[in-house]
């Protein structure tokens, strides 16, 4: 039983923190706390150390392999005769890595806190009860560790299937049978090429968050903003199984017992591309009142797998069943709210469940090739766009038109990020495209030529002042506006598009453009990365008329 035990303790997860609420007695000499960062005694604290440093030159080694292959094959050290002794070496490295491993496992079970946890932890395994997930609960460690909490084949209904969920994929172009293998031939270098670069370091360029090292950096800040979730907002962890088999680390805080439309809302967090829920745009609506669900990206904190365009649908399509399934919630009192390229698995998801009340979309982009173009060589120009519409088609804008319900657009008037040409050029902002794309689609009669002047101008004003001068400069009458809208959709009642104002005269759609343009998109004046306030962070403008 004690070398079990020991084995056990051997073979077992990291412990990094024990929270306790505030129903639970606490230790001696750990009074007034809430929770308390596990301390491991000595022989565990400086063999974990060994072993840590070991993983991080490794990984060092790892992302350097290919320059350190050829510095060593330059050198002469990669031959039989060099070979032998180098293996040798590291047969010997790995042995004493081996022993110090069972010296950490003897300090663990020695440790009378990880010795409760590693019991409670196999105990839930085998009993997987409600009472003992509870007591789990109160440990941070290794998500790997987690048993499974919901699964996409939990629920008959899922959108997702064994080869994963449906994406948008880009119009093939038509050709003749000779033409199209011929055409195939021809740019096989490009798509080899192409692969290599998306799953190397294009996949890491446009989410640096999914790099080893940099989770290791910010390993602190994030186990301070997952007890913070889980300590004082009741935050409960839960790890889903997506159809892909990656696991997905969710955390959801229920507001529902506080009462009022807010608690009932849940908003549905989706990160940006080095955004973790521990840390990032989760704690907006939270901090407005709502229930809120955050989930990290496939490859980010807890979560496994790569985040490409699939896993990244596939793990936002059993989020929503999980919310749905195992929360409770009803889809149309769901709001799907995105940061930065989260924008795409929020769209994606109102594509997908059309009866999502409303999208909020931050600091958000139309489609992700313009801003590839922009940051790499312009000689590289077909195999960017070969590799971007292949690999990493994130076509925010076209998912966006698919729905129907009401869309908020938060731009940030000095965006670094998602400019093609600088935060002083507001013109540039890829926000301005996704909203005039949107209201082209919904409105094509009001967003006539002259519509997207006006509505362009209106854009390239940088602060309320100059959006208040363009606004009244053309005299627009919001009441009369908006019974307009009203009007025609009680006379119809139709979706999107609209041919309302196509009898109208170009003074009245410069003001239904104008005005749309206002109710669409809010400015909020700050940087890409600046968290937005919880004042800033409003339900979607509707018609008073407009169905829920």
């Amino acid at each position: 039983m004690a070398g079990g035990m020991w084995l056990r303790c051997l073979l077992g997860p990291h412990l990094q923190r024990i929270h306790r609420s505030p129903d639970q007695s606490q230790p001696e000499g750990r009074s007034g706390r809430r929770g308390w960062t596990y301390q491991p005694r000595s022989l565990e604290k400086h063999t974990d150390s060994i072993l840590g440093w070991a993983s991080t030159l490794w990984s060092l080694s790892y992302y350097s392999s290919p320059l350190l292959l050829c510095y060593l094959y330059r050198k002469g050290y990669i031959c039989s005769s060099k070979l032998v002794p180098v293996s040798q070496y590291v047969g010997t490295v790995l042995v004493c890595l081996l022993g110090v491993a069972c010296l950490r496992g003897w300090g663990r079970w020695k440790n009378s806190e990880y010795f409760q946890f590693i019991s409670i932890l196999e105990e839930t395994r085998s009993n997987h009860t409600p009472e003992n997930k509870k007591k789990l609960k109160c440990y941070d460690f290794d998500f790997s560790f987690w048993p499974s909490d919901f699964s996409w084949s939990d629920v008959s209904s899922s959108k997702s299937s064994k080869t994963g969920v449906s994406l948008l994929k880009p119009e093939p172009r038509l050709r003749g049978a000779a033409d199209s293998v011929l055409n195939s031939v021809r740019t096989l270098p490009c798509h080899v090429i192409g692969y290599l670069i998306a799953h190397s370091f294009g996949r890491r360029m446009l989410y640096p968050g999914s790099v080893g090292l940099l989770q290791k950096a910010m390993r602190p800040m994030l186990q301070q903003g997952l007890a913070r979730l889980i300590e004082e907002f009741d935050g409960q962890r839960n790890k889903l199984v997506a159809c892909d088999g990656n696991e997905i680390d969710t955390m959801f805080v229920d507001r529902r017992k506080e009462g009022g439309r807010k608690g009932r809302t849940l908003v549905i967090c989706c990160e940006g591309n080095a955004g973790f829920y521990e840390v990032g745009c989760m704690n907006t609506p939270l901090e407005g009142g709502y229930s809120v669900l955050g989930w990290n990206h496939p490859g980010f904190g807890g979560s496994t797998g790569v985040p490409f365009p699939q896993n990244e649908a596939n793990a936002m399509d059993v989020v929503i069943q999980f919310a749905i399934h195992k929360l409770g919630f009803q889809i149309s009192d769901i709001v799907v709210y995105a940061w930065s390229i989260g924008g795409f698995t929020a769209s994606w998801a109102v594509m997908s469940y059309p009866e999502i009340q409303s999208l909020v979309l931050d600091a958000s982009f139309d489609d992700l090739l313009p801003l590839a173009l922009k940051v790499m060589p312009d000689s590289w120009r077909p195999l960017v766009q070969h590799t971007v519409r292949q690999y990493m088609n994130l076509n925010n804008a076209d998912q966006v038109l698919k729905y129907q319900g009401p869309v908020l657009l938060i731009r940030r008037t000095k965006d670094e990020i998602i400019t093609t040409t600088g935060p002083e050029d507001i013109m540039s902002n890829r926000g301005n495209d996704l909203l005039l794309k949107l209201l082209q689609y919904r409105y094509p009669k009001i967003m006539t030529d002259e519509g997207i002047r006006v509505t362009r101008q209106w854009l390239g004003a940088s602060n309320h002042l100059e959006e208040a001068s363009v606004y009244s400069g053309y005299e627009v009458d919001d009441e009369w506006c908006e019974s307009v809208l009203q009007s025609y959709q009680a006379d119809r009642d139709v979706t999107f598009p609209w041919s309302v104002g196509e009898d109208m005269t170009m003074e009245g759609r410069r003001q239904l453009a104008l005005f749309l343009a206002r109710k669409y998109m809010r400015n909020f004046e700050s940087t890409h990365c600046t968290p937005l306030p919880a004042a800033e962070f409003h339900p979607p403008w509707r018609l008073r008329n407009q169905k829920m």
